[in-house]
């Protein structure tokens, strides 16, 4: 009778294990420990990261460490495109800068996971400088005061947190 307990146990363990295991699999996220998660379903940090040499902060939707880096994975839940977007690439290097600047290890490579299919996009010096680039235009044109609406989508207006104090805002009521 013992010996059916521990049977049934050992199968029940060995179930658990292979399902949290495809589980892991299907989240895009990497081997490791998780050890920040922005989703709500896991623990929260009490504060974002945060850069002082570039003042820039930010909230990855997952930090994973795998033992020897610290992966930053930004989650979407669109349907993946072909390659992942310009802007989704350029936030995905922005957690890799702060990870490295909070963290003192340079992360090789980040993660952008779509609702069906996960990128993983190597956080390259290339990457890294229009990054750069990119923060140095945009703080140009805030500082010109010019820094005009650059779609013509009402979906994007209508999501963005500015838009209630932008005079060029698409379809608002």
């Amino acid at each position: 009778m013992m010996g059916r307990w521990f049977f049934g146990l050992l199968v029940l363990g060995l179930l658990m294990l292979w399902l949290a295991r495809r589980g892991r699999a299907s989240s895009g996220l990497p081997q490791g420990r998780v050890i920040y998660a922005d989703t709500g379903a896991w623990q929260r940090l009490a504060r974002p990261l945060f850069s002082r040499a570039y003042l820039l902060t930010g909230k990855p939707d997952y930090l994973v460490d795998d033992g020897a880096d610290v992966i930053p994975v930004e989650v979407k839940s669109s349907p993946a495109p072909a390659q992942p977007y310009r802007s989704h690439l350029l936030q995905l290097a922005v957690y890799c800068l702060l990870v490295e600047e909070s963290y003192g290890r340079r992360p090789p490579y980040g993660i952008v996971k779509y609702a069906d299919r996960a990128f993983e996009v190597d956080y390259t010096r290339q990457l890294e400088q229009e990054l750069l680039d990119t923060l140095d235009d945009m703080r140009a044109d805030l500082a010109a005061g010019d820094a005009p609406r650059d779609h013509d989508e009402v979906h994007r207006c209508r999501a963005c947190g500015y838009a209630e104090h932008c005079d060029e805002r698409l379809g608002w009521r």
